[in-house]
């Protein structure tokens, strides 16, 4: 037990006592964040019985809960931080889950790592996410793909360029988000996206087309209508294994019960929903926003800065559309016994009787 471990200390600094009253001192050279200083395993803490570093911070039930939850996880800010940081962020809450801090780790400290590793690492398998398909960058990638969508929407070439890359963003999150229990090939991979693509470009370019001598703000709103029929052929398409083999879904416990396709048609069609919504305000009232402020003669003469103007506005939408629309629905997500198909509903009665009324799965984001 004397063996000298390496344990990350994450917002370091001088001894204080943590808002449960655990008190302790960091090393000297933990001033950093981020630090790494050489304990003991002697000198490791335990974790007092109280705290649950994987309990919610907000009541998860509610829509107020979920939302103060995703604004913490969807933090934009976390993109910016280092990978290294992001490593022990992740050493810290799995030493934390086993019963051991770093002495003088504080409950802020450990909030804060928690909040490090719920934006960057999937809930089901631990890795590491890719950044572009992490919720915390639907703000920066958001803005700077919808601003411009909404922009060069008048020429079939621009249409065609920016829904190909909307939509290879849009392939990246909804694989990164997937219920990481069902493997998707990559033959799947490339069909969802070829399909999904082509349902964006023939609704975009149809509509542009269809448009050319309607008013001009129905000619804005093409891009919404193309985002959300592709949304509704893209995620299905990215996450079909779910749909033919069904996700894992367990008792209140966390105990695995069986795997259900019905439980991820309803997480499926959730993100679907929640994907639309995050998309809609900026999209939709932009433009008429827009629309209002190319009437006046100084934007008239300022042509050229109407992309960057669209850009920051769909920045400052997303920030709060972002995580309202992964709080439409707990990520945890609940499907009542009566729901479920026939024989796993059959399963679990026989094993646990009436003590399992709902099943519980991850739906992903």
């Amino acid at each position: 037990m004397g063996a000298a471990a390496w344990v990350p200390v994450i917002g370091g600094g001088r001894p204080r006592v943590g808002a449960r009253g655990r008190v302790g001192a960091t090393c000297a050279g933990d001033r950093a964040r981020g630090a790494w200083g050489l304990q003991t395993h002697t000198e490791m803490a335990t974790v007092p019985l109280s705290f649950d570093i994987d309990a919610p911070r907000w009541d998860q039930s509610i829509f107020v809960g979920r939302l103060k939850h995703f604004l913490n996880i969807t933090d934009p800010r976390t993109v910016l931080v280092p990978e290294r940081e992001l490593d022990q962020a992740k050493t810290l809450v799995e030493s934390c889950r086993a019963g051991l801090v770093p002495p003088g780790s504080s409950e802020e400290q450990l909030l804060y790592a928690k909040k490090l590793y719920d934006s960057a690492f999937h809930p089901d398998s631990g890795e590491k996410m890719n950044l572009i398909g992490r919720m915390s960058f639907q703000v920066p990638g958001g803005m700077a793909l919808t601003g411009c969508m909404l922009q060069f929407y008048r020429t079939v070439p621009a249409v065609v360029f920016w829904q190909w890359v909307n939509q290879s963003f849009n392939a990246i999150v909804n694989y990164t988000n997937r219920n990481a229990a069902s493997p998707i090939s990559l033959r799947q991979i490339g069909v969802a996206y070829i399909t999904a693509t082509g349902t964006a470009l023939a609704t975009a370019v149809g509509l542009n087309l269809y448009t050319k001598r309607a008013p001009p703000l129905l000619a804005r709103w093409v891009p919404f209508a193309a985002v959300a029929a592709a949304n509704c052929v893209n995620i299905p398409m990215m996450r079909q294994q779910e749909i033919i083999n069904g996700v894992t879904v367990t008792d209140q416990d966390n105990n695995e019960l069986g795997h259900s396709r019905r439980a991820a048609v309803k997480g499926i069609a959730q993100v679907v929903v929640s994907r639309i919504t995050m998309a809609a305000p900026g999209m939709i009232i932009l433009p008429i926003i827009m629309e209002q402020l190319e009437k006046f003669p100084f934007m008239q003469r300022i042509r050229v800065l109407h992309g960057p103007l669209q850009v920051l506005l769909c920045g400052g939408f997303l920030v709060f559309m972002v995580p309202a629309a992964c709080a439409l629905f707990p990520q945890r997500c609940s499907l009542a016994l009566a729901d479920l198909e026939p024989e796993l509903r059959d399963s679990i009665v026989a094993k646990h009787g009436d003590k399992v009324p709902y099943v519980y799965f991850n739906k992903g984001l």
